[in-house]
């Protein structure tokens, strides 16, 4: 167990500087008018788990997942496993499910945040 622990605390290590440069070298190529960064990471981080998880489950590595799913790309966006766990739901056939799941996860999400701001705010002033 500790091993796996210390595979993802690596891993996400990685990922996270690797999210941070991406960020950096967006802003510096295409300005800061618009979160190209964050837009990146979400696509480019979604794109390989998808791509890993199905390489690593057919040659049976799925030994290489707490590192490379949970730490590396979980490091560089979060929004990978999301989009992990809403195809898999409607995969399953679980539609309404999955729905649910990404307006609950979207909305939620963002009214958390909010609340946060709003309570920070609060606790400041």
């Amino acid at each position: 167990m500790i091993w796996t622990v210390l595979q993802v605390a690596l891993g996400g290590a990685l990922g996270a500087s690797s999210r941070y440069l991406t960020g950096v070298a967006a802003v510096r190529l295409l300005g800061q008018g618009f979160p190209f960064g964050t837009l990146i990471v979400n696509v480019v981080g979604s794109f390989l788990m998808g791509l890993l998880f199905v390489v690593l489950t057919e040659r049976g590595q799925q030994g290489a997942m707490p590192f490379l799913l949970t730490g590396v790309l979980g490091g560089f966006t979060t929004f990978s496993a999301f989009s992990l766990d809403a195809m898999t739901l409607f995969q399953k056939g679980q539609v309404g499910l999955a729905l649910v799941y990404v307006l609950a996860s979207v909305v939620v999400s963002i009214l958390a945040l909010a609340l946060g701001l709003m309570v920070a705010k609060g606790a400041v002033a």
